[in-house]
């Protein structure tokens, strides 16, 4: 199999590199990736400046953009095959819920799963990084099955692994997203010249992590993968709109 990988915690990750030396023993893996952490960057594109790609050490290549501008790079003419399947991450900290609207990690998969290329994006659902391996072998797992049984049709999965050591991880489950309570306010300071700034604040509480969501998942240590869509058009309020805009 031939492989994309990206991610936007940067070129130098330590999951990116767990992810790279995991898929190099199914087949030919390319990684192309932000130069510099990315998080939060969504599904951008650079359209103001050109882009450059340069080749490091390890032979990762690197773009002075965002994860989508790496993915969609690759596979629109830096690459000279299309992969077959592309992998982000393996990001470090979680994507669940209303997050993976922010995720550059999910943002760069959904990148991919737009150019028509099965795409995966794969988190560690804590913040310690001490068990990337464990997410590599559930890599190992959905490659396999791949193998076993090809997908038809490009599909997008988000996958969140439980930061915990692989024998007490429990069962791969898929899940619906969950939901969080409105964001904590921003936090304003100021700079040693005297001007007011704003740093995002925290991200607010869970409020939906019931059964069957990713938070409810991942809380009791088991994998969660959750089937990702595009189409954000709400069905259920065409004909009530159009009623207000003709009434």
């Amino acid at each position: 199999m031939k492989f994309l990988l990206s991610n936007d915690d940067g070129y130098f990750a330590p999951g990116l590199a767990m992810l790279a030396q995991t898929l190099q023993r199914y087949g030919e893996v390319a990684v192309v990736a932000p130069e510099r952490d990315r998080s939060g960057a969504s599904n951008s594109l650079t359209l103001d400046r050109p882009l450059t790609v340069r080749k490091a050490a390890n032979g990762f290549h690197y773009v002075n953009g965002t994860p989508t501008d790496c993915v969609h790079l690759a596979v629109t003419g830096l690459l000279d095959f299309k992969p077959d399947m592309i992998f982000t991450g393996i990001n470090h900290g979680p994507n669940m819920g209303d997050d993976t609207l922010y995720s550059g990690t999910v943002a760069a998969a959904t990148e991919g799963f737009m150019l028509g290329i099965p795409s995966i994006a794969v988190s560690m659902a804590g913040h310690s990084g001490k068990h990337f391996a464990s997410a590599g072998k559930i890599v190992e797992q959905l490659v396999e099955r791949c193998l076993e049984d090809p997908f038809q049709q490009p599909v997008l999965l988000n996958v969140n692994v439980p930061d915990a050591p692989p024998e007490e991880l429990g069962a791969i489950q898929v899940t619906r997203l969950g939901r969080r309570h409105c964001a904590q306010p921003v936090i304003k300071s100021q700079n040693p010249r005297g001007e007011t700034i704003y740093w995002v604040g925290p991200v607010g509480a869970v409020q939906d992590a019931g059964a069957g969501t990713d938070f409810g998942c991942v809380a009791s240590k088991q994998v969660s993968v959750t089937p990702l869509m595009l189409d954000l058009t709400a069905y259920g309020q065409l004909d009530r709109i159009s009623t207000w805009l003709h009434r």
